[in-house]
């Protein structure tokens, strides 16, 4: 069961493994808009190109989707990157139960961000949990993890198809397990709730840039929010509307005692770097994307949108 990239790794181990992949259960594919393409499911490429057959029930809890699931007669449901809440009789289906490979360190950050949330909150540290799954989201016990350092520089787009890669192996350890598992005594490492943190999915308003957070604190989110939804500002001009600018690339700098001003306040602007305060701190944009415009290095940038020192970046209109 999956359908994001963040599974395909693991689908494509099992496909080449001893295992027999009968069925994969993925999202449906939403109603396409006028002029806009179907989003991509990479899980159902795969089986696609494979031979698999691909079930897509608009539940998989519902009466039908369970009805087909039980004349399958599966072992064993593996999850990952999935969409969809198994129900308690979901879940009974499979002789095996189900385990989910998930991006962190369980109980840290359950839900549907985990990669996110590490390091927006600039952990130093994160790996991937396989559970033998219970009905709570992502409380099942632990069977294998594995832990990476995080990057100081490391972006949710980097470090999200490594975490995927780092699964495989610990995914078919589990399976291992399960299969010489007396389907009686307890399996796995309980987790401790006291240490359970949520994860919750972002919004796109995840990414207005607050410049009273300090610099460090606004450049992990910028990695956590890289490639979506990025983080964006406004140029408070003293002439026009406000610009809505995206921040493509950038970066903490030495303050040296000029970050003493309001937060969002143009601090450098010498049409080689712009350095703007924060909270506590400087960043230096290096990379911007005007609304409406490319991404420009930060010099082209200033050649066309002369920002004085000064002037305020916001974090709305």
């Amino acid at each position: 069961m999956g359908t994001g990239p963040f599974a395909v790794p693991t689908f494509e181990s099992i496909l080449d493994s001893k295992h027999d992949v009968v069925v994969l259960v993925t999202r449906p594919t939403p109603p396409v808009r006028s002029r806009s393409k179907a989003p991509r499911n990479p899980m159902r490429e795969v089986a696609e190109a494979r031979g698999i057959e691909v079930l897509s029930p608009d539940d998989v809890n519902s009466d039908a989707a369970r009805a087909q699931l039980v004349s399958l007669r599966p072992d064993l449901f593996v999850v990952c990157d999935y969409g969809q809440i198994l129900s308690p009789a979901t879940l009974s289906i499979p002789a095996l139960g189900g385990i989910n490979l998930h991006g962190s360190l369980l109980p840290k950050y359950r839900g549907a961000a985990p990669v996110h949330w590490a390091i927006l909150n600039g952990d130093e540290e994160t790996g991937i949990t396989v559970i033998h799954m219970t009905p709570k989201l992502d409380g099942g016990p632990a069977l294998t993890t594995r832990s990476t350092p995080i990057g100081a520089d490391e972006t949710t787009e980097q470090l999200e198809p490594r975490l995927a890669l780092l699964g495989v192996e610990p995914v078919h350890e589990a399976i291992a397990m399960l299969e010489a598992w007396d389907r009686e005594s307890p399996i796995g490492t309980p987790q401790d709730p006291a240490l359970a943190c949520r994860a919750p999915r972002l919004n796109k308003s995840d990414g207005a840039v607050d410049w009273s957070l300090s610099a460090t604190q606004i450049y992990n989110k910028f990695r956590a929010l890289k490639p979506w939804p990025g983080s964006f500002t406004h140029w408070h001009r003293s002439s026009g509307e406000p610009l809505r600018l995206l921040l493509d690339e950038i970066a903490v700098v030495e303050s040296t005692g000029r970050d003493a001003t309001q937060p969002g306040c143009v601090l450098v602007s010498d049409g080689s770097s712009l350095e703007v305060a924060t909270g506590n701190g400087v960043l230096s944009l290096r990379m911007l994307q005007p609304a409406g415009k490319r991404v420009m290095a930060v010099d082209e940038f200033l050649r066309g949108y002369p920002i004085p020192v000064g002037d305020r970046l916001v974090d709305a209109h």
